[in-house]
């Protein structure tokens, strides 16, 4: 399979990369020297590639940071995605085309019966960020309705590893914990602890989007996570246990969210009909190797 990735050099398009050769498949990855609202650089690309199947990961993703410039999180995350669609559709090869939603497109859970989020509960988006991703699913169900282009849409909740910047949390987290260690400081700076996320290693992730481009029905939307939720607190003591460290926690209220989902849990059972997919790493070793990532970076 000859496959594309827009955003192909961030946290989950370089770790997509190398499940995908590691598949056998050939991998083109563009990234910043191809605009995705850029329709006719993007055109070009798709159709020098040629692909069998376009995982579309690029997107400002950053939760917090879609209040700062909204307008410019819709140009990317939906007049881009509408851009790829249309240069999958030209290229020539027909390929089948994996959009990544979020699952922030469900908002705030305020009942505990609606635990666990599936792909027919109601969305409710809080954020820019959050809208924008709605919008462009739309998008997507557009295509697929209008022009038969085979399109599936993954709404993944909170996907976390080595490499990811440390504008996420579970990242920032370690960062300032290994930093902390360095400095001899006794305390690390956080924001609110008491959201509860679905966490899945960003290596499961990956292995499900393939697993969608080969097996997801055209026109479906997947959650892909694990089925339990976490909290913050829990992710922060338990890699303060893992490193050893007594350092204390002290609220920053620069880094509260205006807004914050209190409460996400989806359930993969969809995902793993289509597919046989199951998460395999457990969270443990992936905050083991957050940790590590941060340590080696910071050696």
């Amino acid at each position: 399979m000859r496959s594309l990735i827009t955003g192909g050099r961030g946290f989950v398009g370089t770790w997509l990369a190398e499940h995908l050769r590691g598949q056998g498949d050939e991998v083109v990855q563009i990234d910043r020297e191809v605009e995705i609202t850029d329709p006719d650089a993007l055109l070009a690309a798709v159709g020098d590639a040629a692909p069998d199947a376009v995982y579309h990961l690029a997107a400002l993703s950053h939760v917090g940071e879609s209040w700062d410039d909204p307008l410019r999180v819709l140009q990317v995350n939906v007049v881009g995605t509408g851009a790829v669609l249309a240069a999958a559709r030209a290229c020539g090869t027909d390929p089948t085309v994996l959009v990544t939603s979020s699952a922030e497109v469900y908002g705030a859970v305020t009942d505990p019966g609606r635990l666990p989020l599936t792909e027919a509960s109601a969305t409710a988006p809080l954020t820019p960020y959050a809208a924008s991703k709605l919008a462009a699913e739309a998008l997507c169900a557009q295509a697929w309705l209008g022009h038969g282009q085979r399109v599936v849409v993954v709404r993944p909740f909170n996907h976390i590893g080595p490499g990811q910047a440390p504008n996420f949390a579970v990242a920032a987290l370690a960062k300032r914990i290994v930093d902390a260690e360095r400095s001899g400081s006794p305390s690390i700076p956080v924001g609110s602890l008491s959201a509860r996320r679905d966490f899945t290693d960003v290596r499961d992730v990956v292995r499900a989007y393939r697993l969608l481009v080969e097996s997801g029905e055209p026109g479906g939307i997947y959650n892909v996570c694990s089925g339990r939720d976490v909290s913050i607190q829990e992710i922060a003591d338990r890699l303060l246990a893992l490193a050893g460290s007594s350092v204390s926690l002290e609220t920053d209220p620069a880094l509260v969210r205006p807004v914050e989902v209190p409460v996400l849990r989806g359930d993969p059972g969809r995902l793993g009909a289509a597919t046989g997919w199951r998460p395999e790493l457990a969270l443990e070793r992936t905050l083991a190797d957050v940790l590590a990532y941060w340590r080696d970076a910071r050696s």
